[in-house]
């Protein structure tokens, strides 16, 4: 099954950080945070203005983005956990 967001939503898939060792306590994954880190693997095609004109979203698929902790609505396909956000609701692209 294949996504497709629309409007000026984008499609992205969490980038998993590497196990958290912390004063060499070994952190469990149900009490690790989520990352907040993600790949963009699908964007819509932009918002409609007052006028009806289509504004186009600023992220590519393959941008790293940060967005924040409670942003965006969680979806599974094929096994894989993905999260859809808003445009407004990234805070910024990490450079490459």
């Amino acid at each position: 099954m294949n996504i497709r967001p629309l409007y000026d939503r984008v499609l992205i898939k969490r980038i998993e950080e590497s196990e958290s060792v912390r004063g060499g306590i070994i952190i469990p994954d149900s009490a690790q945070e989520k990352p907040q880190q993600g790949e963009v693997i699908a964007v819509g095609a932009g918002r409609l203005n007052d006028t009806g004109e289509r504004l186009t979203v600023d992220v590519q698929v393959g941008d790293r983005i940060l967005f924040g902790k409670y942003s965006g609505a969680e979806t599974k396909s094929a096994g894989v956990e993905y999260l859809i956000l808003k445009e407004d609701e990234i805070l910024g692209v990490l450079a490459k």
